[in-house]
């Protein structure tokens, strides 16, 4: 059986879920919906919420659904984060309503449209916070921004998640051979 699946959902107080052909999960910080596959049912019990399955070759979506369920709650009750640096020098960026305007080295501005329901802040012009309640769609975000400048791999300039772990190649060696 399913480890992931087998897991209950606690409910966070103030956390309400409507049990349909989708699962409606509404929060102090949106609505969210996640689709329920055939084969899979959730049922409420005592402040959690349980992921059952009608049989075994229900086991991929029984984890996968157990795994957007607990998202969905997670997001509309405490939300989620991503955090990007951008290293290099004059690279920046800056935000006016809801569009990110980058400068990356390249001889014009990007402007980044943000989508309905992703807010982002910059810390000292190199430190971006995204943050919202779908898990998916602010990963999805945090991958467009990143792609817009990765970090190149020999002087580690670009966009780049904070924390992230990259490797430095080194350069040419200056012996002028013949």
């Amino acid at each position: 059986m399913s480890r992931v699946g087998k897991k209950p959902i606690p409910m966070p107080a103030g956390v309400k879920v409507t049990i349909g052909e989708q699962l409606l999960v509404e929060g102090p910080k949106g609505k969210l919906t996640v689709p329920l596959p055939g084969g899979v049912r959730i049922e409420k019990a005592d402040g959690t919420l349980e992921v059952k399955r009608d049989g075994d070759q229900y086991a991929a979506l029984h984890g996968l659904t157990r795994a957007l369920t607990a998202n969905a709650v997670t997001g509309v009750s405490t939300g989620f984060t991503r955090e990007l640096d951008i290293v290099g020098i004059g690279y920046r960026a800056e935000v006016k309503g809801n569009v990110i305007i980058f400068t990356l080295g390249y001889s014009h501005a990007i402007e980044f449209v943000l989508p309905k329901g992703i807010d982002c802040k910059v810390d000292k012009n190199t430190h971006l916070v995204l943050s919202g309640i779908d898990k998916q769609e602010l990963g999805q975000v945090a991958a467009n921004i990143r792609s817009l400048r990765p970090p190149e791999p020999y002087k580690l300039k670009g966009v780049r998640y904070t924390g992230e772990v990259l490797r430095k190649k080194v350069g040419k060696t200056g012996a002028g051979g013949k």
